[in-house]
């Protein structure tokens, strides 16, 4: 890797495929043109390549090592698709049950395999970090180089280098008023906007040189949505939760730390007439009643910090506010946005003791209590000494495998076993009657043990909730991601609508040496050479590629 000195004199670093000083070609090739990319510069992967970040920076400097990350996360990413995530569930689910229940075998190893929280998991982020790593790497081992070469780029360039130019010529012979002929050039040049430098009798004009920063913008753009992507999954940047509130119940308010509190005041739901002449055909379409409005009344409380201990917690009304769809309750960068409700929940059951045989002598009347089916309280005692228990509580039941055990938490299909104590048992050592209630249900489970029951245990009322789902969202990183993506859609503009022209003409001894190079839309700078020629008389340029083509056609055909 040693370096390359040219015949100008100046010395270059190993990789460099055009003199950083006179332009000549450093590797001797065909009668093809020249290579511009990036200026022909030497870049940091192709000089160095002993230690290992030498071989980590070169690993994901390599444009095709990027692509394959970006190929590797769409399928990723499409693999996310296949079944709802886990946020998307129906709330209060299982997701240990639910992929089961409803996609089958695959819907249970789409589980297994962690892809029901995909966009979440460790080796997801490590590919968004990965093609971060390489966004950032690409960027610097191209963009430092290639502005160290426009910036100190020479006007006077070598023979070789004009030669190899895609657009090039040259004045058949000296002529007389060569110096005159390049300052119409000029003039006509600066009509173009064209920025003029001139040495040694020798003009370099350019133009648009900062659309070729444009894919690096583009780069600093990604990266910096990547980062607000990644920020999303800190619970100080981006909160997204449900919370559940039935009527008259006040709850925390997920991510605020037990600040704020909410209370549904009242859960409204309005329907469509179907009456209304306006709606009726439409409803009778669907074949069902169709929401018009839903709304939750709903009251923000605070936290009091009164520095008092052991008085409980003081609870403080900060505002009031009808949660609609599209209408959130908004504060301190939380929005509480209404996305779901359910009718007629199960909340209490109701429940009085009674003698399955009339010779049962206790007076009974007064054994009556109520569960609470969402914090039930396990041990009822009576007055008359009569004890009852709650062993077990299945607020969604269901049997799996012959055991009995609960879906989730909301009593949507509640069983209890009650076991039920007389005054003469103690319940430490006695066996108490045992039974299985529930809607409908209602059955003995220790005929074997004891016999037949002597007492029932039976419903006598139901209370039902009207229960609000409102999602609790908070992004701090949309300002983040906004900034990405405008410097992107800059990087993408600066990029696409203008393009970097420059045109070499050389004054040697009379005869005019004229050359031109852009980086895309050579059409334009055929244009622009035929207009300066139009007001100087400079030889036009003839497009090398067309002639090289021609050419080969015309072998082949031969």
């Amino acid at each position: 890797m040693e370096k390359v000195k040219c015949e100008c004199g100046h010395v270059n670093p190993y990789g460099t495929y055009l003199c950083e000083s006179c332009g000549k070609p450093l590797i001797e090739e065909d009668d093809s043109l020249v290579n511009m990319r990036y200026e022909g510069v030497a870049r940091r992967s192709q000089t160095y390549k002993k230690t290992i970040v030498d071989k980590i920076w070169n690993f994901f400097s390599s444009v095709k090592v990027g692509i394959w990350i970006i190929v590797i996360l769409l399928l990723a990413s499409a693999l996310g698709t296949i079944f709802p995530q886990e946020m998307y569930i129906p709330p209060g689910e299982n997701p240990t049950i639910f992929y089961e229940q409803e996609y089958g075998t695959l819907g249970k190893l789409y589980y297994q395999l962690g892809f029901h929280n995909l966009y979440s998991s460790w080796w997801y982020m490590l590919l968004i970090a990965a093609l971060g790593v390489s966004l950032v790497i690409c960027s610097l081992d191209r963009v430092v180089p290639l502005h160290r070469a426009l910036k100190t780029q020479r006007v006077t360039r070598h023979t070789k280098f004009l030669e190899k130019q895609r657009f090039f010529a040259t004045s058949e012979e000296a002529i007389e008023n060569a110096e005159e002929v390049m300052q119409k050039a000029e003039k006509a040049l600066r009509e173009k906007k064209y920025k003029i430098y001139n040495e040694n009798g020798n003009l370099l004009a350019e133009k648009g040189r900062f659309s070729r920063w444009g894919p690096y913008v583009n780069h600093i753009g990604i990266i910096i949505f990547l980062i607000g992507a990644m920020l999303r999954f800190f619970p100080e940047m981006y909160i997204d939760e449900y919370i559940w509130v039935r009527d008259g119940q006040e709850t925390v308010i997920k991510g605020t730390d037990g600040e704020y509190f909410l209370r549904n005041d009242q859960f409204i739901i309005e329907l469509y007439d179907e009456e209304d002449e306006r709606f009726r055909e439409a409803l009778e379409r669907t074949g069902s009643p169709v929401v018009q409005t839903y709304q939750t009344s709903a009251t923000l409380l605070r936290r009091v910090d009164n520095g008092a201990v052991g008085l409980g917690t003081e609870l403080e009304e900060v505002k009031q506010h009808d949660i609609r769809v599209n209408d959130p309750l908004t504060f301190d960068g939380f929005s509480l946005y209404q996305v779901d409700y359910k009718l007629n929940e199960l909340s209490e059951f109701t429940f009085t003791l009674e003698a399955v045989q009339d010779e049962v002598e206790e007076d009974l009347s007064e054994i009556e209590f109520t569960v609470n089916l969402y914090e039930p309280e396990m041990v009822y005692e009576f007055d008359n000494g009569f004890r009852i228990e709650i062993m077990q509580y299945f607020p969604n039941y269901r049997m799996n495998d012959g055991v009995p055990e609960t879906i989730n938490r909301i009593p949507d299909n509640p069983r209890i076993i009650f076991e039920v104590f007389t005054p003469e048992m103690d319940p430490e050592t006695d066996t108490g009657e045992i039974s299985l209630i529930g809607v409908q249900v209602n059955e003995p489970l220790n005929e074997q043990i004891n016999g037949e029951n002597q007492y029932r245990i039976r419903m006598i009322g139901v209370d039902m909730n009207n229960v609000t789902a409102l999602t609790v969202r908070r992004d701090r990183t949309l300002p983040i991601l906004a900034v990405g993506g405008a410097i992107f859609m800059i990087g993408l503009i600066q990029g696409s609508y203008w393009y970097h022209r420059r045109l070499w003409i050389q004054n040697r001894n009379g005869v005019l040496w004229v050359a031109g190079h852009a980086n895309k839309n050579w059409h334009g700078l055929e244009k622009d050479f035929d207009y300066v020629a139009s007001k100087s008389q400079i030889p036009v340029p003839v497009d090398q590629l067309d002639k090289d083509m021609s050419d080969e056609t015309e072998s082949r055909n031969d």
